[in-house]
C-alpha cells in the first residue's frame, strides 16, 4: 500500500511529516487520522478538516470528545 505523506507547519515554523491514515466523515464533521512519519510510538493525531474563507482545506485541533468520538469510529471500522 502506497502511503500517504503530508507535511504539516506548526506555529514555530517547523516541518512535520505524517502519514494520512484515514479520512473520516462523522455527524457534521471532517476528520484526519495522522500518524507521525518519523515517531509512530506517538500514535494517531486527529485534526479536523474545514474550509478557509478562500475554500482552502485547513487543519484544526480538535477536544478531546471529538477525539474519542474519531477513535470509536475507527475502533467500530476495524471490527
Amino acid at each position: 500500500m502506497e502511503e500517504n505523506i503530508i507535511i504539516l507547519v506548526d506555529e514555530a515554523g517547523e516541518e512535520h511529516e505524517f502519514i494520512l491514515l484515514e479520512i473520516l466523515e462523522i455527524e457534521e464533521g471532517i476528520y484526519a487520522v495522522l500518524l507521525p512519519f518519523e515517531d509512530p510510538e506517538e500514535g494517531v493525531v486527529v485534526l479536523r478538516i474545514e474550509k478557509d474563507s478562500e475554500g482552502q482545506d485547513v487543519l484544526l485541533s480538535v477536544d478531546e470528545e471529538e477525539f474519542e468520538m474519531v477513535r470509536e469510529v475507527l475502533e467500530a471500522l476495524d471490527d
